[in-house]
């Protein structure tokens, strides 16, 4: 039987690889702090609310193509989801190509994310 808190992640990426903000904020608590700690290209910011974290979806699907999104591995213990994963994306305004390892940790209570926290590392690819 698989993890209720993992469905609800697993839910949120498909809206986020299909590009579906409507989708994407519906996977989210009224409450939700989203915290982004930044890479060394990318800075840190925090996001809050469903109109936060639509603000973060828009930001992102504006500002990149997203190239590859891969998360790689599931923790999960009760209702916290840990996601390791990478990334390739495309800076729509520069042309810069960046890929990015991650871990986010998500909350989730009620079907709903409450919280995610992102751990990032970043390169330009040559």
């Amino acid at each position: 039987m698989k993890n209720p808190a993992k469905s609800v992640v697993e839910k949120m990426f498909s809206a986020f690889s299909s590009g579906d903000v409507e989708k994407f904020v519906a996977t989210v608590s009224e409450d939700t702090v989203w915290i982004y700690h930044g890479t060394q290209i990318i800075p840190a910011g925090t996001f809050e609310k469903k109109e936060g974290v639509r603000t973060f979806f828009i930001n992102i699907m504006e500002r990149t193509e997203i190239i590859n999104f891969e998360p790689q591995q599931y923790i999960v213990e009760g209702n916290m989801v840990v996601v390791i994963g990478r990334e390739h994306q495309k800076v729509k305004r520069s042309g810069r190509e960046l890929k990015q390892k991650w871990v986010q940790i998500y909350t989730v209570e009620n079907d709903l994310i409450t919280k995610m926290e992102e751990f990032a590392t970043s390169e330009e690819v040559k």
